[in-house]
């Protein structure tokens, strides 16, 4: 188990992805599928919504230049923790809010930040974020790595990762990598 790596779903992995590969120490973030039963999965088979499987993105970081707290702060300003398997109009366990811990620290600190969020009543609502132990970690498949990327133009891109990317920009700005 590596403590330097944070495994996050919180609905569409392109816009998590996205974002992370933009903050200043982030190694790499790589979508990928965790929490499922079948190896191997194919994203048709995630989609499918019947492979258990979450998309996620594996953050690899230097806890020197950015703390575990620090990633679940950012996670949780990226997506919709109150909203059980969907984002927006994304639909499906594979879209679920989930955090997979790697080691027993990482765990309690999610749950002492989930803890603090809902005492200070940071939502509407109550937050449905599963902590939950990390398990085989499958990469999605290479057209998914770093997808707005290379599709900034693709519709969904344009109007669900680039909205998002914009918000994420302006209210990190301090924490971003040179250029992004």
């Amino acid at each position: 188990m590596n403590p330097h790596i944070a495994t996050l779903a919180g609905g569409c992995f392109w816009c998590l992805e996205s974002a992370f590969n933009r903050l200043s120490g982030v190694e790499e973030a790589v979508s990928g599928y965790m929490g499922g039963a079948i190896d191997h999965p194919t994203y048709q088979q995630v989609c499918g919504g019947d492979s258990g499987h979450a998309e996620v993105v594996r953050v690899r970081f230097d806890p020197d230049r950015i703390g575990y707290r620090d990633l679940l702060e950012i996670f949780f300003a990226l997506h919709d923790p109150t909203t059980l398997d969907r984002q927006g109009n994304d639909v499906g366990s594979q879209y679920r809010s989930a955090i997979f811990w790697h080691d027993p620290s990482q765990r309690a600190e999610a749950e002492n930040l989930i803890a603090e969020l809902t005492a200070l009543k940071a939502f509407d609502r109550p937050i449905v974020t599963q902590v939950t132990e990390a398990t085989t970690f499958w990469p999605a498949e290479d057209y998914h790595q770093r997808y707005y990327d290379q599709n900034p133009h693709q519709p969904y891109c344009m109007f669900v990762v680039g909205p998002k990317l914009a918000k994420f920009r302006e209210k990190f700005a301090a924490r971003l990598k040179p250029g992004a």
